[in-house]
């Protein structure tokens, strides 16, 4: 089952599961936000799933026109917007068979050679996927912001006017909340566009933490259950409604260097990640990327995710936003 959430004509939020034509979103009686949803069931000992198919009405709305009008929303957000945890983990996946051939040439040359990036890749390579019960090596991680910086599906990622460019990164988002015994709960998994600055990026790696803090968006699905072993998608890019740029997603645990326990266990051992009543939002990394193939988006691209188990696409517009000039501070 996926679960979507929408505003109403009216502006109304509601959360409504997909038809299984993929024409129309019923929606469910009683819960204005997934959020609300997953404490429900929780306190009732069920299954999202379970507990979301018990709550479904006989009124729906047309997806198309839901899309077509904006009215979409993340899939899964806190209302409060602070409580709201969007973090990264990168350095992930193994990509193609042609960047595969590429990765193992590199890991067999002299150690003492290999950049940090790829030293990293290494560990995970060699110790991202324990035993079970066992705690591999822990992976790239970063901070992206809070939930102000989750932009809904169809609607524009800006980057801010400071930042060297604004590049796609299609990933798969793992989406939780803190249960009020303070253990992580998975409700599910998203398409996402972990937007990011790779110009600042490559500056220097210590750059890495700033070029991250960009807007992101995830959705418009939430897909419920475990994560497939193997995923095979397409990103595309398009500019004045042409494609300019393609790639093929390639991700689950099959096609990474970590095992996805193992990602969530070296972001939730944090006490601070795991406050009751939070909602973290946590991409899990690309298998590939526009710019690495030389491509610039430009104002007004269009960035389309599409991955079969997700429904449908994940896209949103790249704007630039205005120069702020310099942030001073003052005194009292």
């Amino acid at each position: 089952m996926n679960l979507v959430q929408f505003k109403d004509t009216r502006g109304d939020r509601c959360v409504g599961v997909p038809s299984k034509d993929g024409s129309e979103l019923r929606i469910l009686n009683g819960f204005s936000s997934v959020y609300d949803l997953v404490f429900a069931a929780l306190k009732a000992g069920r299954s999202l799933s379970e507990f979301a198919e018990a709550q479904l009405s006989e009124k729906s709305e047309s997806y198309d026109k839901v899309t077509s009008e904006r009215r979409l929303l993340v899939p899964l957000d806190h209302p409060d917007p602070s409580r709201c945890w969007v973090s990264l983990t990168g350095l992930t996946h193994l990509g193609s068979a042609k960047s595969r051939d590429s990765m193992h040439a590199k890991l067999a040359s002299d150690p003492d050679q290999l950049t940090d990036s790829m030293k990293m890749f290494r560990l995970g390579y060699e110790g991202g996927k324990p035993a079970p019960g066992k705690v591999g090596v822990a992976p790239e991680w970063a901070f992206k912001g809070d939930g102000q910086c989750l932009v809904a599906p169809e609607q524009p990622i800006s980057s801010p006017a400071f930042a060297g460019d604004g590049g796609e990164e299609a990933e798969i988002a793992g989406l939780y909340v803190i249960d009020p015994q303070g253990v992580p709960v998975r409700v599910g998994f998203a398409l996402g566009n972990e937007f990011s600055d790779h110009v600042t990026e490559r500056q220097n790696y210590l750059y890495l933490a700033h070029s991250k803090l960009r807007e992101c968006s995830v959705g418009p699905e939430l897909y419920l259950g475990d994560l497939p072993d193997a995923l095979a998608g397409t990103v595309r890019i398009l500019r004045n409604g042409q494609q300019v740029w393609s790639g093929n997603i390639l991700s689950g645990e099959t096609n990474m260097c970590h095992s996805i326990g193992n990602l969530e266990h070296h972001h939730f051992k944090y006490r601070m990640f795991r406050r009751p009543g939070d909602v973290h939002v946590h991409f899990l990394g690309a298998s590939l990327l526009s710019c690495q193939d030389g491509f610039s988006a430009e104002v007004n691209d269009v960035v389309e995710i599409e991955c079969p188990p997700f429904g449908r696409p994940l896209r949103n517009a790249l704007t630039w936003a205005k120069e702020e000039g310099l942030v001073t501070v003052r005194k009292i």
